[in-house]
């Protein structure tokens, strides 16, 4: 695939970024787009590798390894390498609805699994991704392809972030009518409200919702199912169900001086944020504003690098990410984390380019551990102690985190922001609908397989699997068509 000998002749070249300094001044596409013959060079460094691994999509010591829809990674390489990208983009859309989602927020399983990435950089697979999309919308590829014919089957989607719109896509090229529930103002679920504006712009979420809508799909916003629309209508209106819903509950500190104001969930943040951006460039003030204060955020993993990214643009006045881990390796560590597994190792994010290139710095603190917050005579918080810590095990061979004397410390902070992920999906609807759940809290149902206990009901993405990657939630989203189908003409057309 590629170029036979591409790989050694060619440098990887990812996806290229604006000026740090200069996009913390606006709200655009932090990127800037490659050219066409910058790509094909990219495609030319896929090696033919004889057994590819980059679209395995299997877990690893829970690590994702490989692209979990199965990317015919190496084909659209190829076809990218030789200039046939009408080609390649139809082999984009084999496997996965929108490959402009993933090729824009998804961490890319598929490169860590790269066997060019074994004792080299791997291939800039996401990039090539993206690139081909976005080609496919510039020529006018993409375009609304409705059903020939309907079924007359009607199924009811409840949420609209990955794995609702992917769902309703697969369910609706079989022929079914398909409504999807939205309890926000808007469609997209997390990939609107959830991914800052200048890391996935809402046109880019729009514009495939347009076409879904072109193709005969119904959505519904502001609209909670169970609450504003209520669950028996669901088996009165529809043939079947698919839950979609996310992973909503967030995660919380219980420290003291929780309770003071200027202490919220990175979600919140986010949302409030793109929300004012998108309906009044802000000027609503709808939103939580970092501006000129001393922000701490609480967690290291993408939300945080986005709360990082959002609190720069509002010119905060200081900005730190507390990471509970030890700052990682720059290599990946062979024994410990070996390939294919996705590699865990140090990595500088746009946000953090931002907050350096802006503050100064590098925001992040590693191996901190938040243990009170303190408020001012208002009831607003104004400091974060903390200490730092040592990963170890007791006596069982249990990992616990040990305080490390003499590391206390005193945080002025105006704004601390949770980003430290979801325990699990709402459950009012759930229990209104007599679904099982885990132990986890999110809903029973065999990945694979999609069913719950209740007739008709079906549940795909972070509300059956818990929190996950957008591409393990379009993955879900179309497996549960597939069985969604089969359940209502009893045999499916759907892969």
């Amino acid at each position: 695939m590629g170029k036979a000998t591409g790989f050694m002749e060619y440098e990887r070249q990812s996806q290229r970024e604006r000026d740090p300094s200069e996009r913390t001044k606006d709200w655009s596409d932090y990127t800037a787009p490659m050219k066409d013959e910058e790509v094909q060079i990219q495609g030319a460094r896929c090696m033919d590798c004889g057994v590819p691994t980059c679209h395995t999509g299997t877990e690893i010591q829970g690590q994702t390894t490989g692209c979990p829809v199965n990317h015919l990674i190496p084909e659209w390489n190829d076809l990218v390498y030789r200039g046939q990208w009408h080609e390649a983009l139809k082999k984009e859309h084999e496997r996965n609805n929108f490959p402009e989602f993933t090729g824009i927020a998804c961490p890319a399983p598929c490169e860590g699994a790269c066997v060019l990435g074994i004792n080299e950089p791997p291939v800039a697979i996401r990039s090539v991704e993206r690139a081909i999309i976005e080609k496919g919308f510039d020529e006018g590829w993409v375009k609304p392809e409705p059903p020939e014919q309907r079924t007359g089957k009607k199924v009811a989607v409840v949420g609209s972030g990955p794995a609702g719109l992917a769902a309703a896509a697969q369910l609706n090229k079989a022929g079914h009518w398909v409504t999807v529930f939205e309890r926000s103002d808007r469609v997209g679920g997390l990939l609107t409200y959830g991914i800052p504006e200048m890391k996935l712009p809402y046109e880019v979420v729009e514009r495939r919702v347009n076409i879904l809508k072109a193709e005969g799909i119904e959505f519904v916003t502001n609209t909670e199912v169970g609450k504003d629309y209520p669950e028996d209508k669901l088996n009165e209106d529809f043939d079947s169900v698919i839950l979609c819903g996310g992973s909503q509950v967030h995660r919380d500190i219980p420290a003291d001086g929780r309770e003071l104001k200027g202490i919220h969930y990175a979600m919140d943040f986010l949302h409030s944020n793109t929300k004012s951006l998108l309906d009044s460039n802000h000027e609503d003030g709808n939103y939580i504003s970092a501006k000129d204060k001393d922000v701490i955020v609480i967690g290291g993993g993408d939300t945080g690098t986005d709360c990082l990214a959002t609190s720069v643009r509002h010119n905060c006045k200081s900005l730190t990410q507390f990471d509970i881990y030890d700052k990682k390796l720059s290599a990946r560590d062979t024994e410990d984390n070996p390939w294919p597994q996705w590699p865990v190792v140090h990595r500088v994010e746009y946000g953090h380019k931002e907050a350096a290139a802006v503050l100064g710095d590098d925001p992040r603190a590693y191996a901190v551990m938040t243990k009170k917050f303190v408020g001012d005579e208002n009831g607003h918080v104004k400091e974060v102690h903390t200490v730092n810590v040592k990963l170890t095990k007791d006596e069982n061979g249990k990992r616990i985190r040990e305080e490390i004397p003499g590391t206390e410390k005193v945080w002025p902070a105006d704004l601390v922001l949770l980003a430290i992920g979801f325990k699990g999906p709402d459950q009012d609807l759930i229990k209104q609908l007599g679904v099982e759940t885990t132990e986890r809290s999110t809903i029973k149902a065999e990945y694979g397989d999609y069913r719950t206990n209740v007739e008709g009901v079906f549940a795909a993405g972070d509300m059956r699997r818990g929190q996950s990657l957008i591409v393990w939630a379009i993955n879900e989203g179309r497996e549960a068509a597939r069985e969604c189908d089969r359940y209502l003409m009893g045999s499916t057309v759907l892969p």
